[in-house]
């Protein structure tokens, strides 16, 4: 059976790097399952693929969208399973990486079947969101589903409208409905998670959030200001950019907040794999030789 290797771990651990190396390896390609990398335009922001990494190995799902474009996690479970099945024609292996959870889980485990939206409940959710802002949002959904609001990236206001939707329309918990059973794949799943200690963690962030800065991340973001309503923009590293453009902080803080809303988001993302049960780790110093002593002994 063909096999598709998910590389999971927080942000800035190194997915990208041992993907990469896992897939010349395999003489594979890679399929990206971070949302936030899906949008051109948005490289520096969301550390996505360099030139230079893009050329090494073939990748899909990568600058494939405009931020007003509007993609949903059931559009990309439908998409990535038409890559994966054309991929696995020419590969036995296929690297999937990605710090999103929730795509991950969509394409390795596929989405319960929940009712579409109702209009009448976003409309009222986005009226609290503007009036109130997303922080009550938030409060909504941690009083009515405490689990899944341990798990959302609370920065995303589209994940959290359709979770509060959802419990409004079943009168059941968004945790519990997405946990039911869900149809099965036809490929074997192996997940690789890199780890490191909290401490190294975040000080691998809070460098990368320097570099992105030397890199040109105020110009990126400015280039998009006039998107910056758009939820593809509603995300760390953007939002407080915007804040700095708009003269409501100054650099320092906005970047200092970046680095904070960094950290957040990489507690969240280990809250949620460590309450995962099949994921292999391997250490962040040694990952692709550990990576494959666990495939000689697995594949």
């Amino acid at each position: 059976m063909k096999t598709l290797l998910s590389i999971v771990g927080t942000t800035g651990i190194g997915k990208t790097k041992l993907a990469i190396d896992l897939a010349k390896h395999f003489n594979t390609e890679i399929v990206s399952c971070d949302s936030r990398q899906f949008f051109k335009g948005m490289e520096i922001g969301t550390a996505a693929p360099t030139q230079e990494e893009l050329d090494q190995v073939p990748h899909h799902f990568i600058g494939n969208l405009h931020p007003q474009d509007y993609y949903s996690i059931g559009q990309y479970e439908e998409d990535a399973l038409e890559k994966l099945t054309a991929l696995f024609k020419q590969h036995d292996v296929v690297i999937l990486v990605g710090g999103s959870m929730m795509y991950e889980k969509a394409l390795i485990e596929g989405l319960n079947s929940l009712p579409e939206a109702n209009e009448e409940n976003q409309i009222k959710l986005k009226n609290i969101w503007e009036k109130e802002g997303l922080e009550k949002l938030q409060q909504i959904l941690k009083d009515l589903d405490p689990e899944y609001y341990e798990q959302v990236h609370l920065e995303n206001p589209r994940r959290l409208l359709r979770a509060i939707d959802i419990i409004w329309q079943t009168n059941q918990k968004y945790s519990e409905l997405i946990a039911l059973p869900k149809p099965q794949r036809d490929f074997n799943v192996f997940r690789i998670g890199i780890e490191a200690s909290r401490e190294t963690i975040y000080q691998r962030i809070n460098l990368r959030v320097d570099k992105m800065i030397e890199n040109g991340l105020i110009q990126e973001v400015e280039k998009l200001k006039d998107y910056q309503n758009l939820v593809a923009l509603q995300t760390v590293g953007y939002k407080e950019v915007f804040k700095y453009l708009n003269n409501e902080w100054d650099l320092d803080f906005a970047i200092s907040e970046i680095k904070k809303n960094s950290r957040r988001f990489a507690k969240r993302q280990l809250t949620w794999y460590r309450g995962e049960e099949n994921i292999h780790w391997v250490d962040y110093q040694n990952a692709f030789e550990e990576s494959l002593s666990l495939l000689n002994n697995n594949l």
